[in-house]
């Protein structure tokens, strides 16, 4: 029996800030590495999960799915329902611990992590596992643009004026908490800014964070496995003195955010790719992600965008019996569903 705890990395950070694609580098580079991955989805549909079985993730070499390599957390936020869903997971891990060394748990891009790696504190989590990291994950494009308060130049002001009003959006509130829990912060896509921005960005990570927590830079994730994995933090035994904005809440809940998915048939995918641009710039949608069925092509597209960054690739052929068609999640803030899907409908059949 293997009684040496087998580590695992919390994957966290903003929506679209690029933890798949981490995860996807960490286990293209895993090296021989028996790892299992846990993914949690904001939403109806759990993409993410998808998207990593996509390419190759919890698969064997004639890519039919290994049972127990990926398990995926579809109800919501994994913050909230840690003990219905994550607990049996890990349960089943613990019996499985002699043909594992590490697990890699991304967190949705709406969750609190402090929830989580307190739960690595229960006595039949902590006999087989621990935290041996908190990464988060920043966009840092996003960042750099201020993303994270709604109107930071009037926050700032009104601030100064008044110490004790607090005008943070809740955006801005998950994010510094996502920074509270890290052990380690990853400014992702720097590719995307000149150095004035990233160092405004660094500066501004810097400021949520103790000096012993260590800022890195990456394009598309990608960073040595030693930088990520193997850092021993045991963060479950020092997560209860990082302060949060819910340390006192009794829940804490979504309800500033909406998430739903359209379903639609086969669609033109410059069409479809200026409807949804469109509907981006009209309509508070954070994120949007999804797969659709481009006429005569044999391979599905996957379609993700943050803001108003819109990117596409062909993932993989569409399986034989496989229903085709286009299914997309938007998440974002007062949405009006009812008018969403009708500019999108409109926009696809006048594109």
């Amino acid at each position: 029996m293997n009684t040496t705890k087998i580590p695992a990395t919390i994957v966290t950070g903003f929506l679209g800030s690029g933890k798949t694609t981490l995860l996807r580098h960490i286990l293209d580079n895993a090296d021989g590495r028996r790892i299992a991955v846990i993914v949690n989805e904001f939403g109806e549909l759990g993409i993410d999960g998808d998207i990593l079985q996509g390419c190759g993730i919890g698969c064997d070499e004639s890519g039919a799915p290994v049972e127990g390599a990926l398990y995926e957390l579809a109800n919501g936020c994994m913050c909230c329902t840690v003990q219905e869903e994550f607990f049996p997971v890990m349960q089943q891990l613990a019996q499985r611990r002699d043909q594992l060394d590490a697990i890699l748990i991304e967190t949705s891009g709406l969750a609190l992590p402090k929830p989580l790696v307190q739960a690595f504190q229960w006595p039949e989590i902590a006999s087989a596992f621990t935290v041996d990291a908190v990464v988060t994950v920043v966009d840092t494009p996003a960042a750099a643009a201020g993303q994270f308060a709604a109107h930071p130049e009037a926050v700032d002001a009104q601030r100064r004026a008044d110490p004790n009003l607090d005008h943070e959006s809740p955006l801005h509130e998950l994010f510094e908490d996502q920074l509270s829990a890290a052990d380690l912060v990853v400014l992702n896509k720097t590719d995307g800014v000149d150095a004035q921005a990233l160092a405004k960005v660094q500066a501004m990570v810097r400021e949520e964070l103790p000096p012993q927590v260590k800022i890195v830079h990456a394009d598309h994730g990608r960073l040595p496995l030693d930088v990520l994995m193997g850092l021993g933090k045991a963060a479950e035994a020092t997560i209860d003195q990082r302060v949060s904005h819910h340390d006192h809440e009794e829940d804490h809940d979504h309800d500033e955010f909406d998430s739903f998915v359209i379903d639609l048939p086969a669609v033109d995918r410059e069409r479809l790719l200026a409807a949804v641009a469109g509907i981006v710039q009209a309509h508070d949608v954070l994120r949007v992600k999804g797969f659709a069925d481009i006429p005569g092509k044999p391979m599905r597209l996957l379609l993700q965008g943050v803001g108003s960054r819109l990117a596409t690739h062909f993932d993989r052929p569409w399986s034989a019996g496989e229903a085709r068609g286009t299914r997309l999640v938007f998440i974002g803030q007062d949405l009006d569903e009812a008018a969403l899907r009708a500019a999108l409908k409109s926009a696809l059949a006048h594109g």
